[in-house]
């Protein structure tokens, strides 16, 4: 453990809690991670690029902080997500409800559910206020209708889904084959982070009258408009501030609790939930990478620090039109990786599902009992279906949305060939139409090929086409 002395020093380092302790630190840090080092430049020689800190660049500001970096708020939303999915599983309304709204900040005090430690991977904070307090998902969820669930806003099928999942043991119910726990995560991972980030954040805070860089983000704060907008899109991701020092399989096995080396970048032999984990569609980013085939997670990473560096540079100036052109630049390698995550996960549900079904209709004809593979069809179709509600939140390229909602539908066609095709705030009908299992089975190959043409994606992962 570190001891007082190097606490206070590491304490004074990081400015305000950030990932720097010291010089040596780091290099000890960067070796026992990218192996043997020879000597001490060949260390810090590695590319081991941090989101942060930077220092205040807010002219006129004489108060006591020195680093510019804040985005703790969007952390504490993946918390309060990791946590609602948790409580679905458990099929706790109240819960759920309460990881929501947050109502009078009741959460704030209580001991995070989720995510817990595991054996030598422990977190450094306990409660949801140490992370940021009056913080919820309701109050930043994407506020327009969704295609693909009944004409509901994000926040009515949020509602919708809490309220049924609590009828649940579990967060599945095996009537209507919807898995509750997928469906809520997926959706609010791109109803919240993915729309905040992409369409507030990265869209219409880039705008030269919206937070411009030459006015705090709001009065008495210690960082520019600009400076704050970028950092809450970069929360929004979900990535370790140290990312692009590892590996995707290092980020990968961060997000699941197996690889505290890798996460301890402070060597405090805690993860800091702040800046050390890996979170939501990030984690994903680091699952497709890890395959060889792609490198969304440092692509986004590197624009993101590209883009930080670049308001860094206008040292409190308002961004002149070059730098804002640049900066929406970087922005756009960001929404089009992002894009592409949501995208390749759909592509790889599709064919999960795909491969369920083939499961159960062999179970089926040979006359065996089919529960376990469907509930690992509805778990999959549930994720399907999350992702693909995601990717209509938000209003960059999301014209293919109404397309792959009419080929999943609003349920998986269950084992008599009856699926949902009716939902609204009061509940749901069921009934048949002139689809049935085999025929479903074949429509996501459908889904592969339409995200293939409209994205052309790279990992592929459970490919039905090739």
């Amino acid at each position: 453990m570190v001891n007082k002395k190097d606490k206070k020093k590491i304490i004074a380092a990081t400015a305000a809690g950030l990932l720097y302790n010291s010089q040596s630190k780091r290099r000890d840090w960067v070796c026992k991670i990218f192996g043997k080092c020879e000597d001490k430049k060949q260390a810090l020689d590695q590319e081991c690029v941090t989101y942060g800190p930077y220092p205040i660049t807010l002219q006129g500001y004489d108060g006591e902080k020195k680093n510019s970096v804040a985005y703790t708020g969007q952390i504490a939303r993946h918390i309060l997500h990791e946590s609602l999915k948790k409580a679905a599983g458990q099929g706790n309304s109240q819960a759920m409800m309460a990881y929501f709204k947050n109502p009078n900040n009741e959460i704030d005090d209580i001991e995070i559910l989720a995510p817990s430690g595991k054996g030598k991977f422990r977190f450094k904070q306990k409660t949801h206020g140490e992370i940021s307090t009056g913080k919820n998902l309701s109050g930043k969820i994407y506020k327009g209708s969704v295609n693909g669930w009944g004409g509901m806003t994000a926040e009515q099928i949020v509602e919708f889904m809490i309220e049924k999942a609590g009828e649940t043991e579990d967060g599945f119910d095996p009537t209507t084959g919807y898995d509750y726990q997928q469906l809520l995560s997926k959706f609010i991972m791109g109803a919240v982070f993915y729309y905040q980030a992409v369409d507030n954040y990265l869209g219409a805070k880039l705008e030269a009258d919206n937070k411009p860089n030459d006015k705090p983000y709001k009065k008495g704060k210690h960082y520019t408009g600009k400076e704050h907008s970028w950092d809450e899109a970069w929360g929004y991701w979900g990535a370790p501030a140290h990312s692009l020092c590892l590996t995707a399989e290092q980020n990968y096995s961060i997000a699941k609790r197996k690889d505290l080396e890798a996460a301890d970048y402070d060597g405090d032999n805690l993860v800091d939930l702040k800046f050390e984990h890996c979170y939501s569609h990030a984690y994903y980013a680091a699952a497709f990478d890890k395959g060889g085939k792609t490198d969304y997670l440092a692509t986004i990473n590197k624009a993101f620090i590209d883009g930080r560096n670049l308001i860094n540079s206008a040292k409190g100036e308002i961004l002149n039109d070059d730098q804002r052109e640049k900066l929406k630049a970087f922005s756009i390698i960001i929404k089009e990786n992002w894009q592409k995550v949501i995208a390749e996960a759909i592509f790889k549900y599709a064919g999960s599902t795909y491969k369920n079904i083939v499961k159960i209709q062999k179970k089926a004809f040979e006359g065996n009992d089919t529960s376990k593979e469907f509930r690992d069809y509805a778990k999959h179709w549930g994720e399907l279906k999350g992702f693909a509600l995601a990717l209509g939140c938000s209003s960059y390229k999301s014209e293919i949305a109404p397309t792959l909602h009419k080929i999943i539908g609003l349920g998986p066609v269950l084992l008599n060939n009856s699926k949902v095709v009716m939902v609204d705030t009061k509940g749901y009908n069921f009934g048949s139409d002139t689809s049935n299992l085999e025929d479903y089975k074949n429509n996501m190959i459908d889904i592969q090929k339409i995200m293939l043409k409209e994205f052309d994606l790279t990992a592929r992962i459970n490919d039905l086409i090739v």
